[in-house]
């Protein structure tokens, strides 16, 4: 057993002089959820009673569910006491594969906490099952019954509990206590960071700087508008490509995810491939810009990014790139584009981004009436959404990944959070404008209006994405939680242009960076576009490595290899990454 009763004493002290002021306004942080939650803005408890309700009048159902979950654990615990008498029976449950809870090697050779993973894992999908068995949910309930059910059921994990995880339980013996000590102060820490709001630490965030060790790329910043800043990069090779690259990233999180490190990065790689590589580095916008709809993000974003760099370059068609929402936003400006007869982009990029917003995966849980409403009068009273409160969201939708396995490290392990750059980033959120948000949820989430001819109007436009005619790749990504791949090919079909469809490995960002040199994942391509996703996956390729590759032979054959001399930044405004991107805003 290892104590150091100096550093105890030390982390103690911490602690006790943090508590009493940190838990007043804890305190009242959670009296006001205790409110929201008793308006029951979320919907949770009335999709529940409906669930109740259609539970009462199928009592098959649940008998049916309870006797072959006892049958279950009669096969446990013969499993249990073969296996205390030395033998290996099959186990009667299994973690999913990937699943990280249960990698100690002692969740599998020592008896009881095999028992215990067991037990719970027989639980937890019975109770899954039992709750997806019912018929008759309207869908709205149907879907938050099975999201909330499934974060119960990974809330009550053993290995989210001191007694119940084996790891835990060596580290608590090994330093006598120690660890929880540092847990609870690293609770409290991020209970202070929150101000009052529990805020996961998931990264030593202050490993990294921009412009040090993240978002490195040499480029100036060469014009700004009230919303982004334009960053030109310093070009790598002697002849570019004539027309010049626009990335419109989304407006979510900052740029840099595209410029991380220099191995994995996609600016970097984009430079050493030929391009003239442009990038719109958004606001972190206050109460001041609150008014800023999406059509302001239409013009002085990407309409604006466009004219800059023809002055820049002299081409007056780009390449374009749009990263998720930035995606949404290009697709929505190509209809603007097209109904004024301009012709501004030569081709389109959409990496994992929607047009079609029918089918919104379980993001579609946080997206109803009562719950835009509620948002809405939340927005109107400080002109924004925090960024945290979207990251939250997001973070939910992966909560083993994101949220309980750092409860785990910090809190009761009582381990400091290992420096990440990707998460990092993934902190690093931004705000959304009130008016902006509000459009975005009402007319694309709930109304689904991007993709019917006129269904929405951007500075007195009507948009039809079927009138666009731009050679387009969409991109997607096979574990995408944000950006279903089933629904972004949906979109792709909206367009009246050709389109290649190009699905790759993992997930909304590490299926996305994934450069070649890393020989990470797979991706998938098919040269038709049919009907629905299944009949084109049925018929697709898979292709070992990055979709980089196969993005960069498409679009050198739309450039027809027409090069120029390298364009360096003129008249510079600052260096890149820019101010804009460094604002880091304090939660």
């Amino acid at each position: 057993m290892t104590q150091n009763p100096p550093e105890l004493t030390r982390i103690c002290g911490s602690v006790a002089e943090r508590s009493s002021r940190i838990l007043a306004d804890f305190t009242q942080k959670q009296a006001e959820r205790l409110s929201s939650a008793m308006r029951d803005e979320m919907g949770i408890a009335r999709a529940f009673m409906d669930l109740y309700a259609r539970m009462a009048t199928d009592p098959a159902l649940l008998a049916n569910t309870s006797m072959n979950m006892w049958a279950d654990y009669l096969r446990l615990w013969q499993s249990t006491w073969l296996k205390m008498f030395g033998l290996q029976p099959p186990a009667v449950a299994e973690p999913a594969k990937g699943d990280a809870r249960f990698k100690d090697e002692d969740w599998s050779s020592n008896f009881v906490f095999d028992h215990v993973k067991q037990s719970y894992l027989i639980a937890a999908r019975h109770i899954q099952q039992a709750v997806a068995k019912v018929e008759g949910l309207p869908p709205e309930s149907e879907k938050k019954v099975a999201f909330f059910t499934r974060q119960y059921v990974d809330a009550l994990a053993p290995s989210n509990f001191l007694m119940t995880n084996p790891q835990v339980l060596r580290e608590t013996l090994h330093s006598g206590g120690q660890n929880l000590v540092r847990g609870l102060n690293n609770l409290l820490a991020d209970i202070e960071k929150g101000g009052g709001q529990l805020r996961i630490s998931m990264t030593d965030e202050t490993a990294f700087q921009l412009g040090r060790n993240v978002a490195t790329t040499p480029g100036k910043v060469v014009y700004q508008t009230a919303l982004m800043q334009l960053i030109q990069y310093q070009p790598t090779t002697e002849q570019v490509y004539k027309r010049p690259l626009v990335i419109i990233p989304p407006w979510i999180n900052k740029y840099y995810i595209l410029d991380l490190r220099e191995k994995n990065s996609f600016i970097r790689w984009a430079l050493a491939q030929g391009h003239s590589v442009f990038v719109l580095s958004w606001v972190n916008p206050d109460a001041s810009l609150a008014q800023k709809g999406f059509d302001d993000y239409m013009r002085e974003g990407a309409l604006a990014a466009f004219d800059a760099v023809e002055k820049a370059t002299g081409e007056r068609e780009v390449n374009v790139i749009g990263y998720c929402l930035g995606g949404t936003l290009l697709g929505a400006t190509l209809g603007y584009l097209t109904s004024k007869n301009q012709n501004r982009v030569a081709s389109a990029t959409f990496f994992v981004s929607l047009l079609d917003f029918s089918q919104p995966g379980e993001r579609g849980v946080f997206i109803d009436e009562a719950q835009v409403a509620s948002l809405e009068k939340k927005m109107n009273e400080r002109g924004y959404l925090e960024g945290s409160e979207m990251a939250g969201t997001f973070n939910l939708l992966r909560a083993n990944d994101l949220v309980w396995s750092f409860v785990v490290n910090n809190y009761l392990l009582g381990k400091d959070p290992f420096p990440f750059d990707l998460l990092y980033w993934n902190a690093d959120s931004t705000r959304m404008p009130a008016r902006m948000h509000s459009f975005y949820l009402r007319n694309m989430y709930i109304k689904n209006l991007l993709g019917q001819p006129g269904g929405i109007e951007l500075d007195g436009v009507p948009i039809d994405l079927g009138a666009v005619t731009t050679p387009s790749y969409f991109v997607s990504t096979v574990e995408d939680h944000i950006a279903p791949w089933q629904s972004t090919y949906k979109g792709a079909k909206y367009l009246g242009g050709p389109v290649r469809f190009v699905l790759g490995g993992s997930g909304h960002i590490a299926g996305i960076v994934n450069p070649p040199a890393a020989k990470k994942y797979h991706y998938w391509v098919n040269d038709a576009l049919p009907e629905t996703p299944d009949a084109w996956f049925s018929g697709a390729q898979q292709i070992p490595g990055s979709w980089w590759e196969d993005w960069q032979a498409w679009i050198d054959r739309l450039n027809g290899g027409e090069k120029v001399p390298a364009r360096v930044p003129r008249n510079p405004l600052e260096d890149a990454p820019g101010s804009y991107a460094m604002l880091r805003i304090a939660r």
